[in-house]
């Protein structure tokens, strides 16, 4: 299992923007809405879950050609080959929500930035050479369980926290020493518009420079 170079950069951008929306569309149409909504509080990484078949394909090589300011990446990986498809779209890097070291092997020869997912210490020592790791899921296990680990694992890799969280949990992950956070479903309301309560305070998460319109 290599040391990666984080081939997609994605360590730097998210030092820029540490917000990360995770998207499961159930259709072209509310994979639009959503984007565009994200796009205009600033949200500059955007994960798109990860679903068998063309309709995903070409859902992913629309939200590239549609909305160039955003990085988007793959959810939900559990299998090496997904990773080829990945690459094929143009896609830079992709989430899993489990830690597997022939992934991470196939990342590294296809060039892309692959986030494995950790829940135990054991995994987070395993992974760390990997660059990043996304500890998952987060919402279980609290920001306090991260702080816990600062002592005995220093120095922790980069941490994206992610599954469960809403917006109003990202101060606490930040303070217990993460690097970014992962939000999903917490995001939007029925009609696919971002929560009306929490526009403000995702502004202040994703801006990216702060430049966003």
């Amino acid at each position: 299992m290599p040391i990666t170079s984080d081939p997609a950069g994605l360590r730097q951008s998210l030092g820029a923007s540490p917000l990360l929306a995770v998207l499961r569309p159930r259709s072209a149409d509310q994979a639009s809405r959503q984007i565009e909504a994200l796009d205009a509080v600033g949200v500059r990484h955007v994960e798109l879950s990860w679903s068998d078949g063309p309709d995903w394909s070409a859902l992913v090589r629309h939200a590239i050609g549609h909305w160039p300011r955003i990085r988007f990446g793959a959810a939900g990986l559990r299998h090496a080959d997904q990773l080829q498809v990945v690459a094929d779209l143009g896609l830079r890097y992709a989430m899993s929500p489990i830690g597997c070291g022939a992934m991470v092997d196939a990342a590294a020869s296809l060039g892309l930035t692959l986030v494995p997912g950790v829940f135990s210490p054991s995994e987070v020592e395993r992974f760390r050479a990997v660059g990043l790791v996304k500890l998952y899921p987060a919402a279980t296990l609290k920001p306090q369980y991260w702080r816990q680990l600062r002592q005995p694992l220093h120095p922790l890799p980069f941490c994206i926290a992610a599954g469960g969280l809403r917006p109003q949990d990202a101060a606490s992950w930040f303070a217990a020493g993460v690097q970014a956070v992962a939000l999903g479903s917490s995001l939007f309301d029925d009609a696919d518009r971002l929560q009306a309560d929490d526009v403000a305070l995702l502004r202040r998460l994703a801006v990216a420079d702060g430049d966003a319109d």
